[in-house]
Protein backbone atom coordinates (compact mmCIF):
# COMPACT_ATOMS: atom_id res chain seq x y z
CA UNK A 1 0.00 0.00 0.00
CA UNK A 2 1.17 3.74 -0.67
CA UNK A 3 2.49 5.93 1.76
CA UNK A 4 -0.74 8.14 2.49
CA UNK A 5 -2.87 5.58 1.48
CA UNK A 6 -6.11 5.10 4.39
CA UNK A 7 -7.00 1.75 5.43
CA UNK A 8 -9.93 -0.36 6.94
CA UNK A 9 -9.78 -1.43 10.20
CA UNK A 10 -11.40 -4.39 12.63
CA UNK A 11 -11.17 -4.86 16.01
CA UNK A 12 -12.26 -8.10 17.59
CA UNK A 13 -12.81 -7.70 21.16
CA UNK A 14 -13.85 -4.45 21.07
CA UNK A 15 -15.74 -4.54 24.18
CA UNK A 16 -13.19 -4.80 26.55
CA UNK A 17 -10.63 -2.20 27.79
CA UNK A 18 -8.14 -2.92 24.98
CA UNK A 19 -10.97 -2.57 22.43
CA UNK A 20 -12.17 0.63 23.44
CA UNK A 21 -8.49 2.40 24.02
CA UNK A 22 -8.03 1.14 20.02
CA UNK A 23 -11.43 2.45 18.88
CA UNK A 24 -10.49 6.19 20.30
CA UNK A 25 -7.11 5.89 18.96
CA UNK A 26 -8.14 4.53 15.53
CA UNK A 27 -10.83 7.22 15.01
CA UNK A 28 -8.45 10.07 15.67
CA UNK A 29 -5.91 8.32 13.55
CA UNK A 30 -5.54 10.33 10.19
CA UNK A 31 -5.59 7.26 7.75
CA UNK A 32 -7.57 4.63 9.47
CA UNK A 33 -11.62 3.70 9.52
CA UNK A 34 -13.28 1.77 11.72
CA UNK A 35 -15.30 -0.74 9.39
CA UNK A 36 -16.32 -3.56 12.05
CA UNK A 37 -16.35 -4.53 15.72
CA UNK A 38 -16.70 -7.85 16.80
CA UNK A 39 -17.29 -9.65 19.93
CA UNK A 40 -19.49 -12.52 20.47
CA UNK A 41 -21.00 -11.53 23.69
CA UNK A 42 -21.85 -8.21 22.83
CA UNK A 43 -23.42 -8.63 19.18
CA UNK A 44 -26.14 -7.08 18.06
CA UNK A 45 -25.96 -3.90 20.65
CA UNK A 46 -24.85 -0.64 19.26
CA UNK A 47 -21.25 0.38 20.57
CA UNK A 48 -22.44 3.41 22.02
CA UNK A 49 -24.51 0.79 24.75
CA UNK A 50 -21.41 -0.39 25.95
CA UNK A 51 -19.61 2.81 26.03
CA UNK A 52 -22.11 5.39 26.07
CA UNK A 53 -19.64 8.10 26.10
CA UNK A 54 -19.00 7.22 22.22
CA UNK A 55 -22.43 7.79 20.73
CA UNK A 56 -21.47 11.20 19.29
CA UNK A 57 -18.67 10.11 17.05
CA UNK A 58 -19.36 6.52 16.27
CA UNK A 59 -22.44 4.54 14.85
CA UNK A 60 -21.68 0.98 14.55
CA UNK A 61 -22.92 -2.03 16.33
CA UNK A 62 -21.31 -5.38 17.28
CA UNK A 63 -21.21 -8.34 15.06
CA UNK A 64 -20.89 -11.91 15.62
CA UNK A 65 -16.98 -12.76 14.71
CA UNK A 66 -17.31 -14.31 11.45
CA UNK A 67 -14.27 -14.32 9.35
CA UNK A 68 -15.52 -13.89 5.90
CA UNK A 69 -17.55 -10.81 6.84
CA UNK A 70 -14.09 -9.63 8.93
CA UNK A 71 -12.37 -10.25 5.88
CA UNK A 72 -14.88 -8.54 3.13
CA UNK A 73 -14.61 -5.27 5.29
CA UNK A 74 -11.27 -4.96 6.96
CA UNK A 75 -7.18 -5.22 5.28
CA UNK A 76 -5.85 -5.29 9.36
CA UNK A 77 -7.69 -6.61 12.44
CA UNK A 78 -6.87 -6.40 15.52
CA UNK A 79 -7.23 -9.16 17.82
CA UNK A 80 -8.60 -7.73 21.42
CA UNK A 81 -9.26 -11.49 22.91
CA UNK A 82 -9.09 -13.51 25.78
CA UNK A 83 -5.88 -15.28 26.01
CA UNK A 84 -6.58 -19.22 23.70
CA UNK A 85 -8.82 -17.61 21.33
CA UNK A 86 -6.67 -15.49 18.33
CA UNK A 87 -5.05 -18.84 17.17
CA UNK A 88 -8.58 -19.91 15.95
CA UNK A 89 -8.74 -16.67 13.88
CA UNK A 90 -5.30 -15.20 12.98
CA UNK A 91 -4.71 -18.27 10.02
CA UNK A 92 -8.06 -18.02 8.13
CA UNK A 93 -7.93 -14.23 8.15
CA UNK A 94 -4.48 -13.93 7.20
CA UNK A 95 -5.20 -16.94 4.38
CA UNK A 96 -7.81 -13.97 3.27
CA UNK A 97 -5.29 -11.23 2.90
CA UNK A 98 -5.64 -9.32 5.80
CA UNK A 99 -2.66 -8.24 8.38
CA UNK A 100 -3.13 -9.22 11.93
CA UNK A 101 -2.25 -7.84 15.77
CA UNK A 102 -2.97 -9.93 18.21
CA UNK A 103 -3.11 -8.60 21.71
CA UNK A 104 -3.32 -11.59 23.21
CA UNK A 105 -0.27 -14.04 24.29
CA UNK A 106 -1.22 -16.25 21.63
CA UNK A 107 1.72 -15.11 19.00
CA UNK A 108 4.57 -13.80 21.65
CA UNK A 109 6.16 -17.41 22.01
CA UNK A 110 8.31 -18.57 18.86
CA UNK A 111 8.50 -21.85 21.20
CA UNK A 112 5.01 -23.45 22.06
CA UNK A 113 6.39 -25.72 24.07
CA UNK A 114 6.61 -23.10 26.07
CA UNK A 115 3.12 -21.40 25.89
CA UNK A 116 1.68 -24.48 26.28
CA UNK A 117 3.18 -24.98 29.33
CA UNK A 118 2.22 -21.32 31.06
CA UNK A 119 -1.32 -21.03 29.41
CA UNK A 120 -2.10 -24.32 28.95
CA UNK A 121 -3.70 -24.97 25.68
CA UNK A 122 -3.10 -27.08 23.11
CA UNK A 123 -2.68 -26.11 19.81
CA UNK A 124 -0.88 -27.42 16.42
CA UNK A 125 0.22 -24.20 14.70
CA UNK A 126 3.58 -24.24 15.26
CA UNK A 127 4.51 -23.13 11.79
CA UNK A 128 2.38 -19.91 11.96
CA UNK A 129 3.58 -19.28 15.82
CA UNK A 130 7.42 -19.22 14.19
CA UNK A 131 6.19 -16.66 11.27
CA UNK A 132 4.67 -14.44 14.01
CA UNK A 133 6.98 -10.98 15.32
CA UNK A 134 7.49 -9.91 18.50
CA UNK A 135 5.98 -6.68 18.25
CA UNK A 136 8.05 -4.06 20.30
CA UNK A 137 9.00 -1.87 18.07
CA UNK A 138 12.12 -0.45 19.50
CA UNK A 139 13.50 -4.13 19.51
CA UNK A 140 12.23 -5.86 15.70
CA UNK A 141 10.93 -2.76 14.03
CA UNK A 142 12.56 -3.28 10.77
CA UNK A 143 10.80 -7.17 10.83
CA UNK A 144 7.63 -5.49 12.19
CA UNK A 145 7.37 -3.06 8.53
CA UNK A 146 7.51 -6.55 6.79
CA UNK A 147 5.13 -8.37 8.83
CA UNK A 148 1.63 -10.07 8.29
CA UNK A 149 0.95 -11.50 11.73
CA UNK A 150 2.36 -9.43 15.34
CA UNK A 151 2.22 -10.83 18.43
CA UNK A 152 2.06 -7.87 20.56
CA UNK A 153 3.94 -7.55 23.76
CA UNK A 154 2.29 -7.67 27.11
CA UNK A 155 1.75 -4.89 29.44
CA UNK A 156 4.69 -6.18 32.01
CA UNK A 157 7.29 -7.58 29.73
CA UNK A 158 7.06 -4.12 27.71
CA UNK A 159 8.25 -2.41 30.91
CA UNK A 160 10.60 -4.55 31.43
CA UNK A 161 12.43 -5.12 28.14
CA UNK A 162 12.32 -1.64 27.58
CA UNK A 163 14.36 -1.18 30.98
CA UNK A 164 16.74 -3.95 30.34
CA UNK A 165 17.61 -4.08 26.78
CA UNK A 166 20.47 -1.66 26.51
CA UNK A 167 22.09 -3.60 29.51
CA UNK A 168 21.44 -6.97 27.93
CA UNK A 169 22.23 -6.10 24.26
CA UNK A 170 25.52 -4.07 25.35
CA UNK A 171 26.57 -7.45 27.86
CA UNK A 172 26.71 -4.38 30.78
CA UNK A 173 24.56 -6.44 33.24
CA UNK A 174 25.57 -10.43 34.84
CA UNK A 175 21.60 -11.90 33.48
CA UNK A 176 21.57 -14.45 36.07
CA UNK A 177 21.20 -11.05 38.48
CA UNK A 178 18.20 -9.43 37.04
CA UNK A 179 15.25 -8.75 39.17
CA UNK A 180 12.24 -7.09 38.20
CA UNK A 181 9.23 -5.35 40.51
CA UNK A 182 6.73 -4.12 38.56
CA UNK A 183 3.32 -2.66 39.56
CA UNK A 184 0.19 -2.00 37.63
CA UNK A 185 -3.27 -0.73 38.11
CA UNK A 186 -6.07 -2.39 38.01
CA UNK A 187 -7.27 -1.98 34.29
CA UNK A 188 -4.40 -4.20 33.91
CA UNK A 189 -7.19 -6.69 34.83
CA UNK A 190 -9.68 -6.35 32.37
CA UNK A 191 -13.14 -5.05 31.99
CA UNK A 192 -14.38 -8.18 34.40
CA UNK A 193 -15.84 -8.16 37.80
CA UNK A 194 -13.30 -9.82 39.93
CA UNK A 195 -13.42 -9.58 43.68
CA UNK A 196 -9.79 -8.10 44.30
CA UNK A 197 -10.16 -5.64 41.59
CA UNK A 198 -13.43 -3.95 43.78
CA UNK A 199 -12.94 -0.74 44.79
CA UNK A 200 -13.24 -1.68 48.46
CA UNK A 201 -10.67 -4.92 47.82
CA UNK A 202 -8.20 -2.76 46.13
CA UNK A 203 -8.12 0.99 47.66
CA UNK A 204 -5.74 1.75 49.82
CA UNK A 205 -3.97 -1.01 49.85
CA UNK A 206 -1.02 -2.99 47.97
CA UNK A 207 -0.47 -6.31 47.22
CA UNK A 208 2.08 -8.29 45.20
CA UNK A 209 0.61 -11.55 42.91
CA UNK A 210 1.42 -14.49 40.70
CA UNK A 211 4.50 -14.80 42.59
CA UNK A 212 7.60 -17.03 40.96
CA UNK A 213 4.44 -17.83 38.23
CA UNK A 214 3.16 -14.63 36.66
CA UNK A 215 2.85 -15.76 32.45
CA UNK A 216 4.57 -12.69 31.84
CA UNK A 217 8.06 -14.22 33.22
CA UNK A 218 8.48 -16.41 30.25
CA UNK A 219 7.82 -13.93 27.73
CA UNK A 220 10.57 -11.56 29.34
CA UNK A 221 12.90 -14.23 30.13
CA UNK A 222 12.62 -15.20 25.56
CA UNK A 223 13.52 -11.61 24.85
CA UNK A 224 15.92 -11.15 27.66
CA UNK A 225 17.80 -14.30 26.27
CA UNK A 226 17.47 -13.28 22.79
CA UNK A 227 19.41 -9.79 24.08
CA UNK A 228 21.75 -11.50 25.88
CA UNK A 229 22.93 -14.49 23.80
CA UNK A 230 22.28 -17.10 25.98
CA UNK A 231 19.10 -18.39 28.43
CA UNK A 232 18.15 -16.04 30.95
CA UNK A 233 15.85 -15.93 33.95
CA UNK A 234 14.38 -13.45 35.66
CA UNK A 235 12.64 -12.94 39.03
CA UNK A 236 9.70 -11.20 38.45
CA UNK A 237 7.08 -10.14 40.90
CA UNK A 238 4.33 -7.49 40.12
CA UNK A 239 1.96 -6.08 42.35
CA UNK A 240 -1.58 -4.51 42.15
CA UNK A 241 -1.59 -0.68 42.96
CA UNK A 242 -4.84 1.27 43.34
CA UNK A 243 -5.53 3.37 40.29
CA UNK A 244 -7.04 2.92 36.95
CA UNK A 245 -4.07 2.94 34.60
CA UNK A 246 -0.29 2.68 34.26
CA UNK A 247 3.15 0.59 35.19
CA UNK A 248 6.03 1.57 36.71
CA UNK A 249 8.82 -1.56 36.80
CA UNK A 250 11.58 -1.31 38.76
CA UNK A 251 14.60 -3.00 37.69
CA UNK A 252 17.54 -4.38 39.51
CA UNK A 253 21.15 -6.04 38.19
CA UNK A 254 24.47 -6.20 39.21
CA UNK A 255 26.97 -4.35 36.50
CA UNK A 256 29.75 -6.17 34.73
CA UNK A 257 31.97 -3.30 35.55
CA UNK A 258 31.25 -2.02 38.68
CA UNK A 259 33.57 1.39 37.70
CA UNK A 260 30.54 2.63 35.29
CA UNK A 261 28.31 5.25 36.59
CA UNK A 262 25.16 6.62 36.39
CA UNK A 263 25.98 9.47 33.36
CA UNK A 264 27.51 6.32 31.45
CA UNK A 265 24.56 4.91 31.42
CA UNK A 266 22.39 7.26 30.61
CA UNK A 267 24.57 8.10 27.37
CA UNK A 268 24.43 4.49 26.73
CA UNK A 269 20.41 4.58 26.94
CA UNK A 270 20.29 7.21 24.90
CA UNK A 271 22.35 6.23 22.10
CA UNK A 272 20.12 2.79 22.27
CA UNK A 273 17.24 4.81 22.15
CA UNK A 274 18.02 7.34 19.29
CA UNK A 275 15.71 6.53 17.04
CA UNK A 276 13.27 5.48 19.13
CA UNK A 277 10.53 8.58 19.39
CA UNK A 278 8.52 6.89 22.49
CA UNK A 279 11.07 6.18 24.49
CA UNK A 280 12.34 9.07 27.10
CA UNK A 281 15.21 9.15 29.09
CA UNK A 282 15.48 11.06 32.12
CA UNK A 283 18.38 13.13 32.94
CA UNK A 284 20.56 12.48 36.26
CA UNK A 285 18.81 12.19 39.39
CA UNK A 286 15.17 12.64 38.11
CA UNK A 287 13.11 9.41 37.90
CA UNK A 288 9.30 8.54 36.13
CA UNK A 289 5.77 8.64 37.01
CA UNK A 290 3.63 6.81 35.87
CA UNK A 291 1.12 10.28 35.23
CA UNK A 292 3.80 11.34 33.27
CA UNK A 293 2.98 8.54 31.12
CA UNK A 294 -0.87 8.35 31.18
CA UNK A 295 -2.77 8.22 28.18
CA UNK A 296 0.10 8.48 25.62
CA UNK A 297 2.75 5.44 24.03
CA UNK A 298 5.44 7.24 26.05
CA UNK A 299 7.62 5.20 28.04
CA UNK A 300 9.89 7.20 30.45
CA UNK A 301 13.14 5.85 31.80
CA UNK A 302 15.03 6.82 34.74
CA UNK A 303 18.85 5.77 35.84
CA UNK A 304 21.05 4.64 38.78
CA UNK A 305 24.16 3.21 39.77
CA UNK A 306 24.26 2.44 43.29
CA UNK A 307 28.15 2.14 43.56
CA UNK A 308 27.81 0.21 47.18
CA UNK A 309 26.37 -2.29 46.19
CA UNK A 310 27.67 -2.53 42.45
CA UNK A 311 23.83 -2.69 41.40
CA UNK A 312 22.00 -0.96 38.57
CA UNK A 313 18.54 0.48 38.93
CA UNK A 314 16.22 1.35 35.67
CA UNK A 315 12.88 2.56 36.37
CA UNK A 316 10.47 2.48 33.74
CA UNK A 317 6.86 4.43 33.38
CA UNK A 318 4.38 3.74 30.27
CA UNK A 319 0.02 3.28 30.63
CA UNK A 320 -0.54 -0.31 30.70
CA UNK A 321 -3.40 0.08 28.43
CA UNK A 322 -1.36 2.52 25.78
CA UNK A 323 1.94 1.44 25.47
CA UNK A 324 1.60 -1.85 26.99
CA UNK A 325 -1.47 -2.68 24.99
CA UNK A 326 -3.21 -0.73 22.26
CA UNK A 327 -1.17 2.06 21.83
CA UNK A 328 2.13 0.23 20.95
CA UNK A 329 -0.46 -1.89 18.43
CA UNK A 330 -1.00 0.79 16.64
CA UNK A 331 2.54 1.94 16.52
CA UNK A 332 3.08 -1.31 15.14
CA UNK A 333 0.34 -0.97 12.36
CA UNK A 334 2.16 2.17 11.59
CA UNK A 335 5.65 0.26 10.59
CA UNK A 336 3.78 -2.22 8.81
CA UNK A 337 1.65 0.75 6.58
CA UNK A 338 4.78 2.77 5.90
CA UNK A 339 4.06 5.37 8.32
CA UNK A 340 5.57 7.25 10.78
CA UNK A 341 5.84 5.59 14.22
CA UNK A 342 4.21 8.57 16.26
CA UNK A 343 1.00 9.34 13.36
CA UNK A 344 -2.02 9.44 15.43
CA UNK A 345 -0.54 8.72 18.62
CA UNK A 346 -0.88 10.84 21.73
CA UNK A 347 2.44 11.94 22.38
CA UNK A 348 1.56 14.11 25.64
CA UNK A 349 -0.40 13.17 28.92
CA UNK A 350 -3.12 14.84 30.83
CA UNK A 351 -1.36 16.77 33.87
CA UNK A 352 -1.61 16.72 36.71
Amino acid sequence: MTQMEAISVAIVGASGYGGVQLVRLLLEHPLTTITYLGGEGSAGRPYSDLYPHLQHCLDLTVEAVDVDVIASKAQVVFLSLPNGLALELAQPLLAKGCKVLDLSADYRFRDLATYRQWYGTERQDDQLAAQAVYGLPELYRDKIALAQLVGCPGCYPTASLLALSPLLKQGLVLPETVIIDAKSGTSGGGRQGKINLLLAEADASLAAYGVARHRHTPEIEQICSDLAGQTVKVQFTPHLIPMPRGILATVYATLRDPGLVREDLITIFQAFYRHSPWVKILPPGIYPQTKWACGTNLCYIGIEVDERTGRVIIMSAIDNLMKGQAGQAVQCLNLMSGWSETLGLPQLAFYP
